[in-house]
């Protein structure tokens, strides 16, 4: 593969919340057209509105301005060189990997493959699946001859709805290549956009793909076990929060907080690794045991929310009114992906009809489409009512202002989940931890 200072011309095969921030980033040094099967996120962005918050209104502006192009047409990509994939990678209702939207990806991008191109994979997978999944698809597709007529890489997206601090702009990417010369090409064009400091070049795709499995499976790892010690915790009548702030004066302290775990990273990439270990006959006791304890903290929420409710109602809860504060799956960003919010309304929804959430950062026709129920986005909404439990699920910064002592009945409680109201608060009103 020679590398004649070519123009390159990046196409971009999904806009959501990993591809679009990648795609107007790299709208400042190349020539970008951006894809997406879905027609409503495609007028959206040529309005130049992005409802997942993450781009600002002005850098959506300049990427026009630079000769940026979205749209739902495949064919409009013929003309890119380098093809950037950033497509969902789910699992299934038994928690097994769905590969269909990279599958149906990879068969796009060979439809419109051509001799030279570079394909580069972001979404998260399991080790070995860009070449084992991938390539197949687009050989078959394209009729082109992988690492002779086309080349792959891969570099795992590292996008956090919602966070400020680490942003496309300033976050080290990762790359890799199916060829030494492919590997250098791909790492020199992320450097192009990132600077020669933001990438770390490694030896291999299945490197780079097994990086990005175990950064999210760690994370979901040490979040079980701070989960699994506020349990413990709480039968001692201990503030798990306080204890955790006290640990952090250690030097090495990792500051994991308890709570929901859900999203499209923590909460989803440890089942590509667990299934990929059992090909291999490798047992992942601690992983597959740190996912469990996660999916059942909702229902841990729900007992306890429960239990409270029956020590100041009585048995019969069939009236209880009960306010859920959050509906997105992590604080102060709209991303709905996998919510384990849901699962709490779910469970308590089993115990009485009273059950209301409030979420001003929601998109509500986009819950509806997800989760058939409707999320009130307005304060408004929900002050008709006063409720017998107020939980606090997701700690957006504007639950801050909330006046939560005109939410309650005489004797309702609020049940936080995140530690997030001030200590001070409880002389207002009946405050219970995780």
């Amino acid at each position: 593969m020679e590398n004649t200072d070519r123009e390159y011309k990046i196409g971009f095969i999904g806009l959501g919340y990993a591809g679009f921030p990648m795609a107007c980033l790299f709208s400042k040094k190349y020539k970008v057209k951006g894809f997406d099967l879905s027609q409503r996120r495609v007028k959206e962005l040529q309005k130049k509105i992005d409802h997942c918050g993450d781009v600002a209104d002005e850098d959506i502006r300049k990427m026009f301005e630079n000769g940026a192009v979205i749209t739902n047409n495949l064919a409009d990509l013929k003309d890119c060189n380098v093809y950037i994939v950033a497509v969902p990678t789910p699992v299934d209702k038994n928690f097994k990997p769905d590969i269909t939207y990279i599958s149906n990806a990879s068969s796009e991008v060979g439809s419109i493959l051509k001799k030279g191109d570079i394909v580069v994979f972001e979404s998260t997978v399991y080790p070995g699946a860009t070449e084992e999944i991938c390539v197949p698809v687009m050989e078959e597709v394209s009729g082109l001859k992988f690492n002779k007529d086309f080349f792959v890489g891969y570099s795992p997206e590292r996008i956090n709805p919602g966070d400020r601090e680490h942003t496309p702009q300033n976050m080290v990417k990762v790359t890799s290549g199916s060829t030494p010369e492919a590997s250098a090409i791909i790492n020199e064009i992320y450097s192009n956009v990132l600077g020669d400091d933001l990438t770390y070049p490694v030896s291999s795709i299945k490197v780079a793909e097994a990086c990005k499995v175990v950064e999210n499976t760690q994370r979901d790892v040490n979040i079980a076990f701070i989960n699994e010690i506020s349990k413990v915790l709480n039968e001692f009548g201990i503030d798990t929060n306080e204890v955790i702030d006290a640990m952090n004066t250690k030097w090495n302290a990792l500051g994991f907080r308890p709570g929901l775990v859900g999203g499209h990273c923590i909460g989803v990439d440890p089942y590509y690794l667990i299934e990929k270990a059992k090909d291999k006959n490798v047992d992942t006791k601690l992983i597959s045991t740190a996912r469990k304890v996660n999916n059942t903290m909702a229902e841990y929420v729900v007992d306890k929310v429960v239990n409270e409710l029956h020590k100041r109602l009585g048995p019969d809860l069939k009236n209880a009114r009960v306010l859920i504060l959050g509906f997105t799956f992590k604080e102060n960003c709209p991303d709905l992906r996998n919510t384990k919010v849901y699962d709490v309304y779910k469970d308590l929804k089993k115990i009485t009809q009273h059950v209301q959430i409030y979420d001003p950062m929601v998109d509500n026709e986009l819950a509806r489409g997800l989760y058939n129920i409707n999320v009130n986005t307005k304060l408004r909404h929900i002050t008709k009512h006063k409720y017998d439990a107020v939980v606090l699920c997701v700690s957006h910064d504007n639950f801050r202002d909330l006046n939560l002592k005109d939410l309650l009945t005489e004797k309702g409680f609020v049940y936080d989940i995140k530690g997030f109201f001030p200590h001070s608060m409880e002389k207002f009103v009946d405050i219970e931890r995780i």
